[in-house]
């Protein structure tokens, strides 16, 4: 059974930093792709990140400059290294992973997420 569990989240000022982490098990991930999701609420599931098994990296324009997405394919493992925190960042974030992506940043190519821990981010 595939679980994916996440850590890291929490409250932070803005302009400070998080780093979040997603643990696989079940199986190994070294030739999938991740992704980093976000939900605000009110708002539909946005793409944040993703890093493809080449260790190509995409970022969205809201996430470019600021977050940093690595993978760890020893751990099976992936981050979110996230910098520079505004309160519009506040959201569930979720990693996902999946094999046979051709677009990372849709969410419904995805085969497998994490329960999403949540960030906020005070004024």
């Amino acid at each position: 059974q595939v679980q994916l569990v996440e850590s890291g989240g929490g409250l932070v000022q803005t302009g400070g930093s998080l780093r979040l982490s997603c643990a696989a098990s079940g199986r190994t991930f070294s030739s999938h792709v991740w992704g980093w999701f976000r939900q605000a609420p009110g708002k539909e599931r946005e793409f944040v990140a993703s890093i493809r098994s080449s260790g190509t990296e995409y970022y969205a324009d809201s996430a470019k400059g600021r977050f940093t997405i690595s993978r760890d394919n020893a751990k099976n493992m992936v981050y979110l290294q996230m910098n520079s925190l505004k309160p519009e960042d506040t959201a569930v974030y979720y990693c996902a992973v999946g094999r046979l992506i051709i677009s990372s940043s849709r969410s419904n190519e995805y085969d497998y997420w994490g329960q999403g821990p949540q960030v906020t981010v005070s004024s």
